[in-house]
């Protein structure tokens, strides 16, 4: 099916998405977006959104740059990060649950567990705008290689593809997953 541009609602997820491409040497008048999403964070835990914990680097990106009021939480790590990526509710971008394991072979629809086809994501947006897009982080927006960050359009990722692995013990990671 083809893929429809969606509007985004962005929101943070450890992702850095940067305007110049290697070895390009040309200065670009395009903005450098940077995404940060952590789990388990409170929209008051932040400095520059009224808590009384320091946090000047974080305050710092917000001052220089553009604060978001208002976002969709669906109260659990995969439904959010799906929402953040694509700009849709969790259950349009096929997950309106949690991510479905390697070894499942889901029906396809709402709560199918990773990002379906026709959803589109921020990377792949800003791929097409000539943007270099990367991402840092937990993915867990779906298990399988073929749903993995790097076929999402981003260009280079780092991090973990499911939720509950360990930057420690990849090598256990991956013989337990089979990925």
């Amino acid at each position: 099916m083809k893929k429809q541009p969606t509007f985004l609602i962005l929101g943070g997820l450890c992702l850095t998405l940067s305007c110049q491409t290697p070895g390009e040497t040309q200065v670009d008048d395009r903005p450098n977006i940077v995404i940060i999403m952590a789990d388990d964070l409170g929209y008051s835990d932040l400095g520059c959104y009224g808590s009384e914990i320091a946090t000047p680097n974080l305050d710092g990106l917000a001052k220089d740059g553009l604060m978001f009021q208002r976002f969709y939480n669906a109260a659990r790590c995969c439904p959010t990060r799906a929402s953040l990526l694509t700009g849709l509710y969790p259950h349009e971008a096929g997950m309106g649950g949690m991510v479905s394991s390697v070894s499942s072979d889901p029906d396809p629809g709402p709560y199918q567990g990773f990002l379906n086809e026709e959803s589109v994501t921020i990377a792949e947006l800003l791929r097409e705008a000539d943007y270099s897009t990367y991402m840092s982080g937990k993915w867990h927006v779906g298990e399988k290689k073929e749903h993995w960050p790097r076929t999402r359009g981003f260009d280079r990722y780092f991090g973990l593809i499911s939720g509950g692995s360990s930057y420690f013990e990849m090598e256990n990671h991956f013989q337990s997953t089979g990925i």
